[in-house]
């Protein structure tokens, strides 16, 4: 937990993972240093009953881990709250942060900010290779994805993502890494979203 005398600023990645019917059923979240990126700690919470309806990524729920928090949604959120607070995170990072954000209207006080807003963009991804087609935005016609960015960054097309929430929120963290940009860097494109427009996330 937070230790006395810890002022460095600490911001959380958050991945959703949901049900045949739209639910949330398990939530992964790892809480980082803003300066060097560096994962703090890591929670995992798999949603009862919503688990049990089942989903096209049921089978990397792995409840018998070490770990892992299986309770109900309000427990759940609850706990994750608190947790976040001990270490004073008052901004969320996601990857295509609208889904998770719309899935957590409980967390709607959070600051949210999309990854993808920066890794799908070759203005910002230097691993975006020069035959990748884009808009004149800048933006990845195809294949911008937690999986396809991981691959353009890790050389490594063998990779798969896992589509277990605490792993993927890892894999999101490592993606802002490689992306080498400070927490600053999200907010500018935050606010020129919403000038444009855009969603305000």
């Amino acid at each position: 937990m937070k230790k006395e005398g810890d002022t460095i600023e600490k911001f959380a990645v958050i991945d959703t993972e949901t049900n045949w019917n739209d639910e949330v059923m398990s939530i992964g979240i790892v809480v980082a240093d803003s300066e060097t990126k560096k994962k703090v700690d890591s929670r995992y919470y798999i949603i009862d009953p919503e688990y049990k309806v089942g989903g096209m990524f049921s089978y990397e729920l792995r409840l018998e881990e070490e770990g892992t928090h299986v309770t109900d949604r309000k427990h759940a959120l609850k706990s994750m709250k608190q947790w976040m607070d001990a270490y004073h995170v008052q901004k969320l990072f996601a990857y295509n942060a609208s889904f998770d954000k719309r899935h957590l209207p409980e967390y709607s006080g959070y600051m949210w900010y999309d990854i993808m807003r920066l890794a799908a963009y070759r203005q910002y991804n230097k691993a975006i290779p020069d035959s990748a087609e884009c808009y004149k935005t800048g933006r990845l016609k195809c294949g911008y994805g937690v999986e396809n960015v991981l691959k353009m960054f890790r050389k490594d097309k063998q990779y798969s993502e896992t589509h277990n929430a605490v792993l993927d929120a890892e894999d999101e963290l490592q993606i802002m890494q490689l992306l080498g940009y400070g927490i600053d860097e999200y907010e500018i494109a935050f606010l020129a979203d919403k000038r444009a427009g855009g969603r305000a996330l």
